[in-house]
């Protein structure tokens, strides 16, 4: 895509029902796609790589035509476009353009499959629908982005309780705006780029969704002191030395549109309302990066943030330098940006940057809780379940001191089981491992008594009349045991490996 094609016109929608139903009955669908394509080549299109898909649609078939066309951006005869599209309404709404005697696309078209299977359409600038941002290098700074990892990603972790109200910040090409249209009564959605808005009322109007209430601005600002039960954003993140491209850079120094907007996030939420952001945060010589974020969260917010991942300065500036297509200037233009990112990170004292997950719930408790951790390994998406539980497990255990734990009955969650870590041959095990597979799939170390423990709790007998119980089998004075044994109970349950019995409960 030439950067001309960004002041083109866009599509209208008001016959986009029109183009879906052509869609459909071509299955240019997530479904079809995997179905057409194969495995290989549908995974190569996540990887921004199309020629496997390209060899795959060599043919003359209807799902041919309109994958080439809207999703390889590849112009396709005349002929074939008629007899895949409403050719004439397809060009005077213009979704396509005339070429001489081929068509072409004007946006890109990404079949995308919702929660409960609703076949979605979710609509960018031409060179975006494929790998997500890395499509995007050289594009000009309005440039519009399709599914990016990121997008997916926050989408599988925002809590899909029904609402009254939510918020998509920086909607984009409106993906998160049209995965809150299926639980949330009102909709709003808004980005700085007014083209953004442009491509979610096409994505909308394409997935025969509800509309929205579309609002141009910066952060908060379009929607002032209105508050809401869910707020979702995927901002612009990227701690970069300028502003060049719209759709990454926050424009603001560091990580301070981050801060900024989790913060200010606080006073839009509804009691009991969530938001949930992606991230990135520096790490700062002499500083640790878990009390940095832990200063972002506002009063009166419960809060749990996640790093999943850290890389050095020198990768950080890579990976958004070869995002920028500045890769494929000439070597001393790429020193040069290269320098700048590297002087401004030196500046400032960032020795690393962070990616990450941050959620807030807005609570009445006198003591928010505020979890901070790094959690690099694999997860089982979607994880709105495990967030909303996550929260669920600190409102009962604020509730509780360590009698109440005592007296209180635990089941081991589902899907958790027992690994245990020593020489072969050994007698005993050095150490037992309880993993989950599900959710976070995460693994803790527990001692004999944790293990021992965990075993029996079916939810028939107190957490103490356990613990008295293991200390007569072990020889040991069961007060002692109760007074020890509360805090790894807490961790356990903290974590999701025990649920209460009789308790709110959900996968860890």
């Amino acid at each position: 895509m030439s950067t001309t094609s960004l002041t083109t016109s866009l599509p209208v929608p008001d016959r986009a029902s029109r183009l879906r139903t052509a869609f459909l009955a071509a299955d240019f669908t997530a479904d079809g796609l995997l179905d057409r394509l194969g495995a290989t080549a549908y995974a190569a299109l996540a990887r921004s790589e199309t020629v496997p898909a390209l060899r795959a649609t060599r043919g003359d078939g209807v799902l041919d035509t309109l994958v080439r066309l809207f999703l390889l951006q590849r112009p396709v005869p005349y002929e074939r476009a008629g007899e895949a599209l409403p050719l004439d309404e397809a060009l005077a709404d213009g979704w396509v353009i005339r070429d001489g005697d081929d068509v072409r696309a004007v946006v890109d078209v990404r079949p995308y499959a919702g929660p409960e299977g609703q076949d979605w359409f979710i609509v960018s600038d031409l060179g975006c629908a494929v790998g997500g941002a890395s499509g995007a290098g050289g594009k000009g700074e309005g440039v519009v982005l399709g599914v990016g990892g990121a997008s997916t990603t926050l989408a599988g972790l925002t809590v899909r309780t029904p609402v009254a109200s939510a918020l998509d910040l920086g909607t984009g090409s409106g993906i998160q705006a049209l995965h809150a249209t299926q639980h949330a009564t009102r909709v709003t959605a808004t980005d700085l780029n007014p083209r953004a808005l442009e491509f979610t009322r096409l994505t909308l109007a394409l997935s025969a969704a509800p509309e929205v209430d579309l609002k141009a601005g910066s952060l908060f600002e379009p929607v002032a002191a209105e508050t809401y039960d869910l707020i979702v954003s995927n901002p612009p993140f990227v701690i970069s030395p300028g502003a060049r491209l719209t759709y990454r850079d926050g424009g603001m120094g560091g990580d301070d549109l981050c801060r900024t907007l989790v913060r200010q996030a606080g006073e839009r939420l509804n009691d009991g309302g969530y938001a949930h952001f992606l991230a990135n945060w520096q790490h700062v010589q002499g500083e640790e990066w878990q009390e940095r974020v832990r200063s972002w969260v506002p009063a009166g917010c419960d809060a749990w943030i996640v790093q999943r991942e850290v890389q050095d300065v020198t990768q950080y500036a890579e990976l958004w330098l070869r995002d920028a297509g500045d890769h494929r200037e000439t070597p001393e233009e790429y020193a040069a940006r290269y320098e700048a990112w590297l002087d401004a990170f030196e500046a400032s004292g960032t020795r690393a940057v962070g990616f990450g997950w941050i959620t807030l719930r807005r609570t009445a408790a006198g003591e928010p809780s505020v979890v901070v951790e790094e959690w690099p390994h694999p997860v089982e998406q979607p994880l709105g379940e495990t967030v909303r539980a996550h929260f669920a497990r600190q409102d009962y255990l604020r509730t509780r001191d360590d009698a109440a734990l005592l007296a209180d009955r635990f089941v081991l969650a589902p899907e958790v089981v027992q690994e245990q870590v020593g020489l072969p041959g050994a007698e005993d095990p050095e150490h037992v491992i309880l993993r989950q597979n599900r959710g976070m799939r995460r693994a803790t170390k527990v001692d004999t008594v944790g293990a021992g423990f965990a075993g029996v709790c079916d939810g028939s007998l107190s957490a103490g009349r356990i613990l008295d119980a293991i200390a007569q089998l072990m020889g040991e004075d069961p007060v002692v045991l109760r007074d020890r044994t509360p805090k790894a109970i807490r961790l356990l349950v903290e974590e999701g490996f025990l649920e209460p019995a009789g308790h709110e409960s959900a996968p860890a």
